[in-house]
């Protein structure tokens, strides 16, 4: 296969293609950090999986014997690693993509010398190549031993922290019931049961208000958890906090007891302090309540005060602990003034509002029909300033006929009208 497709060639196209990958993963998604080691084994779980899909393919297309024959087994090719790199981490996997770039040297070594006798990839790569991982039961940069005892690590009852992996202190982390370095005793709450062949049984919870005890039954108490009194080995009689001076409540707020414990609660609406829930335990009650025989109840100030409301056309409206004014039915507020609430019907109209054009013609003609009128009257008693006014007029009248009138007559005649 070397002269034919040199491993340089394809470590340019592996090279060129991840690069994007990358950049287009980043670009499209949001990056979900995961440990080094985690990556190295998920990435050699998918090289497996590649190999496993690839098994029975060949180099297709053309002679294939005579490719094999010459070119070399495609089982150990580089067209075969190409394929299954390249499918090895999903698109949007950040981590998977970047290591892969990173180890594309080693990745190489082991496929073409390493497979026969290191055929686990993930021990070879992630543990003693890259040292990303742990053997399991190890754990740390070191790689140190986890904690173990009868059962194996941590008992077999719990799990040592960063087994696995090159992080962690090693501590067992241990499973609910159980406690201790190697996770072999009981925790809090939880008891050994008994078997009859002697062996350590396992541990089982307690009666749920028993800390320490000898059996699952309220009975068989030998300790018991806060907030609770042993009695004749039962831890059924609750401490009532709020009946001691063990409670501490801020104000407005009382105490409630709960099993093995208590609670602050908020005090109703109209009290000042109180002694429990609802307006029959107040202290003292709260402005625009009073007392009614044991309860503090709301105060109607519309009904107690003679004029709540002073303002023209308003009206008290009752509320809980308080009231407030508003404008009587049919009326609206308006700069600070209930007014009556008229529909909008637009501004009055003038005389001559909706007097047409044709209207206000005639209505000039009679203006001025009376007043030459008028004054022909008087020019026909002989007086002189009077018959000058009237010739002015005629002059006037005859100078609107022969201009705006005129027009608007040759106009339509030279439109045949």
């Amino acid at each position: 296969l070397r002269p034919f497709c040199p491993r340089g060639t394809m470590w340019w196209t592996w090279t060129w293609f991840l690069p994007a990958l990358v950049l287009l993963s980043e670009l499209s998604v949001v990056r979900v950090q995961t440990s080094p080691c985690q990556t190295c084994r998920k990435l050699a779980e998918s090289f497996i999986k590649g190999l496993d899909k690839t098994a029975n393919k060949n180099f297709g297309g053309g002679n294939t014997a005579w490719e094999e024959e010459k070119l070399a087994k495609y089982a150990r090719s580089e067209t075969r690693l190409l394929e299954i790199v390249e499918a090895a981490c999903e698109k949007t996997d950040f981590e998977c993509n970047q290591l892969l770039e990173q180890i594309e040297d080693q990745v190489e070594t082991w496929w073409f010398h390493r497979q026969q006798e290191a055929p686990n990839l993930f021990e070879w790569l992630c543990i003693e190549e890259l040292r990303l991982c742990c053997p399991p039961g190890h754990f740390g940069s070191e790689c140190k031993e986890c904690p173990s005892g009868p059962g194996g690590v941590c008992g077999g009852l719990g799990r040592c922290e960063g087994e696995g992996t090159r992080l962690g202190d090693g501590e067992c982390v241990c499973d609910p019931g159980y406690s201790g370095h190697l996770c072999q005793n009981c925790a809090d709450g939880y008891f050994r049961e008994k078997r009859s062949n002697d062996s350590v049984g396992a541990c089982a919870a307690c009666f749920y208000s028993c800390r320490k005890c000898s059996g699952p039954e309220d009975y068989k108490c030998l300790d018991c958890k806060p907030g609770w009194v042993l009695h004749d080995n039962k831890c059924v009689v609750d401490i009532d906090e709020c009946g001691t001076e063990l409670a501490r409540c801020p104000s407005n707020t009382y105490c409630h007891n709960t099993d093995g414990s208590y609670e602050c609660r908020g005090c109703d609406q109209a009290c000042v302090g109180c002694m429990g829930s609802g307006p029959a335990r107040c202290k003292k009650c709260a402005r625009g309540y009073r007392y009614k025989g044991a309860k503090c109840l709301d105060i109607d100030e519309c009904s107690e005060r003679a004029i709540a409301c002073p303002g023209l056309n308003e009206a008290c409206i009752n509320e809980e602990g308080s009231f407030h004014c508003d404008c009587a039915d049919g009326f609206i507020r308006r700069d600070s003034i209930c007014v009556e609430n008229k529909p909008s019907a637009g501004p009055e109209k003038g005389l001559f509002d909706d007097i047409t054009d044709e209207e206000v013609l005639v209505l000039q003609q009679m203006f001025f029909g009376v007043v030459i009128c008028a004054l022909a009257t008087l020019a026909a008693k002989g007086d002189m300033v009077f018959t000058a006014i009237f010739i002015g007029g005629v002059a006037a009248m005859a100078g609107y006929w022969l201009t705006e009138k005129g027009d608007y007559m040759l106009d339509g005649f030279l439109k045949g009208r």
